[in-house]
């Protein structure tokens, strides 16, 4: 079984698949982390000439040992590197590979980013697409940078969240939007335990459904 899990930055698909990873048996992987660790790679040369061949080289060279630091890669700093890499072909080309070959594995798995459902996986078993408004998802940021221990900047992580979500949706080679056949799950006034159970069912029906044709 393939689920594919998109949505914005914060509005929960992180943590919700990585539940519902759990309660299906799945292994589950958070491409988001593959754009993040090629752009960190690259951090020091956003401006040179050769940015994107760079950047290029660093996603058809990533492996999974580049996932292992994840407290650096969902920084805020790394999101902003994260979204100048992902708007480069190659790069999405390179990324592509790698995510459909995880989906692939025998007995399917959980995958979560931006267009998992429309350009990864679009014959998926189960696409969810969760939403929640911009101050929602900025709060919920902001509390997890703080639980680390970072100096969080409420007005700015607004703008860059709203700022990454204008490129992200502006990406000539992406595919963020709501599928059509994806179901929308709003958790905007759901904590992690209500909107996990809203998305097993939502899954449970979808799946019986399709048992009975």
């Amino acid at each position: 079984m393939i689920i594919a899990v998109d949505g914005p930055a914060a509005s929960g698909k992180g943590t919700l698949s990585k539940g519902l990873a759990r309660h299906y048996g799945l292994p589950h992987l958070d491409t988001g982390l593959l754009y993040r660790a090629v752009g960190w790679t690259v951090r020091e040369h956003l401006e040179a000439a050769d940015f994107e061949a760079r950047a290029i080289a660093a996603a058809q060279n990533l492996d999974a040992a580049h996932l292992d630091d994840v407290e650096l890669l969902i920084s805020a700093r790394t999101g902003v590197f994260a979204s100048k890499v992902a708007v480069i072909g190659p790069v999405r080309e390179a990324m592509r590979a790698y995510q459909v070959g995880f989906a692939r594995q025998p007995g399917g798995a959980v995958l979560d980013g931006r267009d998992i459902g429309t350009v990864i996986c679009p014959d998926a078993d189960v696409k969810l697409f969760i939403q929640a408004d911009s101050k929602a998802r900025m709060e919920r940021r902001a509390r997890q940078l703080e639980a680390r221990g970072e100096n969080v900047d409420r007005y700015a992580l607004y703008h860059q969240i709203e700022e990454r979500d204008a490129r992200d949706m502006a990406n000539p080679h992406g595919g963020f939007y709501q599928a059509s056949d994806a179901h929308l799950l709003d958790t905007t006034l759901m904590g992690i335990e209500t909107a996990l159970r809203a998305a097993v069912a939502i899954i449970d029906e979808a799946m019986a459904r399709k048992g009975k044709h």
